[in-house]
């Protein structure tokens, strides 16, 4: 006997194509910058960094590869930091009790923001003692 999976569950918005569906992309994006910002100090406190920070790199670097990297790394900060609140947002959605795994989701999600913070600190060092 064949089993056949249960039809999936559709999304409204997944049926949107083309310029369409970017344009909507766009917006969203927009929302979640401006959530993120509201809502979670460590991003708005990164976001001020970067504001200072990628005018620095261009100033401070003679090489386009180094200002890319320079820049890159804080830019990944934001992106792992976006991920990072949207883990604890998701977490929090579905149950605010202590339980381990709720723990071990938020743990891993701040350790891959540490990661991409010592990644800035030995990009910028390496580049800047070069």
């Amino acid at each position: 006997m064949e089993m056949t999976p249960p039809p999936a569950e559709t999304n409204e918005f997944k049926g949107k194509t083309g310029a369409k569906r970017v344009w909507n992309a766009l917006f969203y994006s927009m929302a979640g910058f401006k959530a993120a910002f509201k809502h979670e100090d460590a991003f708005r406190q990164e976001t001020i960094l970067a504001a200072f920070m990628i005018p620095a790199a261009f100033l401070l670097a003679d090489a386009a590869v180094a200002r890319a990297l320079m820049i890159g790394s804080v830019l990944l900060v934001l992106l792992v930091e976006l991920i990072n609140s949207a883990i604890e947002a998701t977490v929090d959605r579905i149950s605010l009790e202590n339980h381990k795994l709720a723990k071990r989701a938020k743990d891993i999600g701040s350790a891959a923001v540490f990661v991409s913070l010592v990644n800035v600190v030995v990009i910028w060092s390496l580049i800047l003692t070069s």
